[in-house]
């Protein structure tokens, strides 16, 4: 009696086979010699001459044999790197295409040609490349049969191992089975360990024939024939399964590559990534018209259109004719939780304007696929944009609280609303890197993602974008080719190519009547809460940048009032800013290499926005200022009353001298968008200083002996605002269990210590407009140093805070514990407030342990 295998025996056997098929689906190869590097020869097998900068490779002329067919012969290239290949055909036409380690196999439009590459010794993902050098240089002819029966019968089992358990899977294992018992494939030595030798069984053999490498013959005319018959059962099969077992959902197609514009590489290397994405992309199109890509961020289209006029100008022939598809509306994918109100709406201003005057359009869905939480002034934003739609799939890695929806109404701070889809895709059973936005058309992506569609009794589609991301790179023709015989398929969900704003106008029509999810306020993202704190410096040029830029703005507005003269306009500043809020710049998430350009743009940014500010004071001044004596003219440039607090420059009557500055301050109050000239100030009010205690009129505030706050009295209300020690210093180890400048744990206060032992405690400023204590600390190799000020018409009490920091894996807080009993705290937010439970009553509350606002 024979014991039968087991369904997982069988497939084991099938994949086995299977992947000796693919050795055979090139029919021959002829090596491409005699390179050269940057003028320099370079053989087959050499090392880079150097791993910095850019390098240019180029060979003369390579030539395809006169007896290969065009259509079915390729460039094969492996420099070790990312790079550009152009191939220039004799008597003209330029064709250009990414290079990197999952785009290598190039479609050919002549038989003779040059060919430059441009590259770089890094990968996808930013790392250095271990060993830069020229791996594979040449032609190979295709075997189409082969490769189009090999590419059904993966389809079909890996469609076995994403049904797993379902009655189809018998039948397609049956399928498969009887597919193989009609080939006939080579079984001689030398011609079956030709073939194989590069397959990990034979790799695994002590000592290799030495006949191989040598050229091995292809497949006989009969072994064709039996190959044809073979494939033309396996079709006759899957349209018998088809019919027994039909499919189950659809799901709407968009080639994708997400580009970081700055993340483990630095901006120069997005650029040239951007120019190799598109060139693919484009590439593509002119072989699939049914292939749709989508790309968002305005600044990678003006990255292309200043780097190579040439290929935007295919971009747009292609958005014309409906096959690429710009989206998103915004400069860049930002931060959404750091930044103003201001800033989201230059975002969209500038993004929208940008993608109108290239391509005739503004566009309807906001495609944030990677951000790091939205803030719930987000949809009222878009709407004024424009944008009524809005794609993400990041809530999905929430690591506490699954998101209920994925197909609902998000309603923003004023009520405005905007149609929401995610989609759930999930870890591709080909490659690591093939997940979420960064998906494959493959059997189990497919299943799965229409699996995890909770929406599908409201829509009958879910949204899939399909190609390599992060670092760029995009679809596969092999991906586009998957994408074509899918449908073949029984039970997996059909897959068709679609434009993201046709996606959601047929989600718009068909849920008009329908009673959708509604989710208000913020979409709080429970993962990656380091980001609102990394890299610290940054996002304290970046609030300085986007105050500075403000302010500029509208003190020239007013000047421009008063004059009757133009506005300036700050829209290259801003642009520069912008892409600074970028999603892997501003959280802090990306390499040194990112933030030694952040900080010197922020920081230009910064002078060239107060020039502008300074400059129009001046007229400002010089067309307001008036009447006999000298005078204080201020300027508020906020939209808001601010009282009378400032920093001079220089001294003058009645100033306090400060470390690097004079101060003055009064009662009165300077309206907003105003100016105001005053000749005399009303004595500021009382204020009383010591090493121990701050007091005014409205607050008196005592420190302890490690200067703590012992005590914050608010006089007007009679009331201690303090439970316990104010000002607490604490240390905790910050070890998270993955991604260092992403995360911080939610048990991370279990590991740390307070830095309670005060340095220095001693009296800076002594008024009459402003006191202040300075408090200095030691922890291990670095230092703190505090001032605690009180001004003397204020119950706010600020703390500044320099830390020269030396100390890896440490994260910094300070601990208040107040004696207020409050269910909410408010927090700003972008254009308002917003009110988050104090307690942690379920464990949504208590994932939000760290917070914007």
């Amino acid at each position: 009696m024979i014991t039968p295998l087991s369904p997982e025996q069988r497939l084991e056997r099938l994949l086995s086979r299977l992947g000796e098929i693919g050795y055979w689906r090139v029919r021959s190869t002829v090596d491409v010699p005699d390179w050269a590097c940057d003028g320099r020869p370079l053989a087959a097998g050499q090392a880079w001459p150097t791993r910095t900068g850019v390098l240019t490779f180029t060979h003369p002329t390579v030539q395809v044999p006169a007896d290969w067919p065009l259509e079915e012969s390729r460039l094969e290239l492996d420099f070790g790197g990312e790079g550009l290949v152009r191939l220039s055909y004799d008597g003209g036409g330029q064709e250009a295409f990414g290079l990197d380690p999952h785009h290598q196999r190039f479609p050919l439009q002549g038989r003779s040609f040059s060919v430059e590459v441009s590259a770089v010794a890094r990968l996808p993902f930013g790392q250095p490349s271990p060993d830069p050098r020229l791996r594979v240089a040449r032609l190979i002819l295709l075997d189409p049969a082969v490769e189009a029966f090999e590419r059904r019968l993966r389809l079909l089992i890996e469609t076995t191992q994403a049904l797993a358990g379902h009655e189809a899977t018998t039948p397609l294992l049956i399928a498969a089975e009887e597919a193989f018992t009609r080939l006939e494939f080579p079984s001689a030595t030398v011609p079956y360990v030709s073939r194989l030798a590069a397959s990990p069984q034979l790799q695994e053999i002590w000592q290799l024939p030495d006949f191989v490498g040598q050229p091995s013959a292809a497949l006989t005319p009969e072994e064709d024939e039996k190959l044809l018959a073979a494939a033309e059962l396996l079709r006759k099969r899957l349209v018998e399964l088809r019919e027994h077992y039909p499919k189950r959902g659809s799901i709407a197609l968009s080639g994708h590559a997400h580009i970081d514009l700055a993340w483990l590489w630095p901006l120069d290397e997005t650029r040239r990534k951007a120019q190799r994405t598109f060139s693919t992309a484009l590439s593509l199109m002119e072989r699939y018209p049914e292939f749709r890509f989508n790309q968002s961020t305005a600044q990678l289209y003006a990255f292309v259109e200043e780097d190579d006029p040439a290929l935007f100008a295919k971009v747009k022939e292609k958005v014309a004719s409906g096959q690429w598809d710009p989206v998103g509306g915004m400069w860049v994918e930002p931060d959404l939780n750091m930044p103003t109100g201001e800033s989201l709406v230059r975002q969209l201003l500038y993004g929208q304007r940008f993608f109108e005057s290239r391509f005739g359009r503004r566009h309807q869905v906001a495609w944030l696929p990677d951000c790091f939480g939205f803030s719930p002034a987000l949809p009222q934003i878009l709407r004024g944009a424009g944008i009524s739609n809005f794609f993400t799939i990041k809530l999905n890695w929430s690591e506490a609280n699954r998101f209920p929806y994925d197909l609902f109404w998000w309603e923003g701070l004023d009520g405005s609303r905007v149609l929401a889809h995610l989609f759930d895709n999930p870890a591709s059973v080909r490659h690591r890197y093939l997940n979420g936005y960064n998906g494959d058309p493959n059997p189990n992506a497919l299943l799965h993602t229409w699996q995890n569609f909770k929406g599908k009794y409201l829509h009958d589609e879910s949204l899939l974008s399909v190609g390599y991301g992060d670092g760029g790179g995009g679809p596969t023709d092999w991906m586009l080719e998957d994408a074509r015989l899918v449908n073949e398929l029984p039970v997996v969900p059909s897959a068709r190519f679609a434009l993201v704003g046709d996606f959601f106008a047929a989600l718009a029509k068909d849920t008009a009547d329908k009673l959708l999810p509604r989710w208000v306020g913020e979409l709080y993202l429970e993962l990656h809460r380091g980001t609102l704190t990394s890299q610290g410096r940054v996002k304290r040029l970046h609030r300085q940048a986007e105050r500075a830029l403000i302010t500029a703005e509208a003190v020239d507005a007013m000047a421009a009032l008063l004059s009757g003269s133009t506005p300036s306009r700050f829209e290259p500043l801003w642009q520069l800013h912008l892409r600074n809020e970028f999603h892997d710049i501003l959280p802090g998430s990306g390499v040194r290499e990112v933030y030694e350009v952040t900080e010197k743009e922020l920081g230009s940014v910064i002078e060239r926005a107060g020039g502008a500010a300074a400059e129009s004071l001046g007229r400002l001044r010089d067309g307001l200022a008036g009447g006999p004596g000298k005078q204080l003219f201020v300027v508020n440039p906020s939209a808001q009353d601010r009282p009378l607090r400032v920093e001079l420059t220089e001294p003058g009557d009645g100033t306090q001298q400060v470390e690097g500055a004079y101060l003055v301050s009064s009662g009165d109050t300077v309206p907003g968008l105003a100016a105001a000239a005053f000749t005399r100030l009303p004595a500021p009010g009382e204020l009383a200083v010591s090493e121990t205690q701050l007091e005014n009129a409205y607050v008196r505030v005592v420190l302890d002996e490690h200067g703590r706050l012992a005590s914050f009295l608010d006089k007007r209300a009679g009331r201690e605002v303090l439970a316990g020690p104010g000002n607490q210093v604490w240390a905790y180890v910050d070890k998270p269990r993955q991604w260092d400048a992403w995360d911080i744990d939610a048990d991370y206060a279990l590991d740390g210590e307070e830095l309670l032992e005060a340095e220095s405690i001693e009296v800076l400023e002594r008024g009459p407009h402003r006191v202040a204590v300075r408090i200095r600390r030691r922890f291990r190799g670095s230092s703190l140093t505090q001032d605690v000020r009180l001004w003397a018409n204020s119950p706010r009490l600020d703390f500044r805070t320099t830390i020269d920091w030396h100390d890896r894996r440490w994260l910094l807080k300070a601990r208040f514990p107040l004696a207020v009993r409050a269910d909410h705290a408010t927090f700003e937010t972008a254009f308002g407030v917003i009110r988050r439970p104090t307690h942690r009553n379920t464990t949504w509350e208590a994932a939000r342990f760290e917070v914007a606002g």
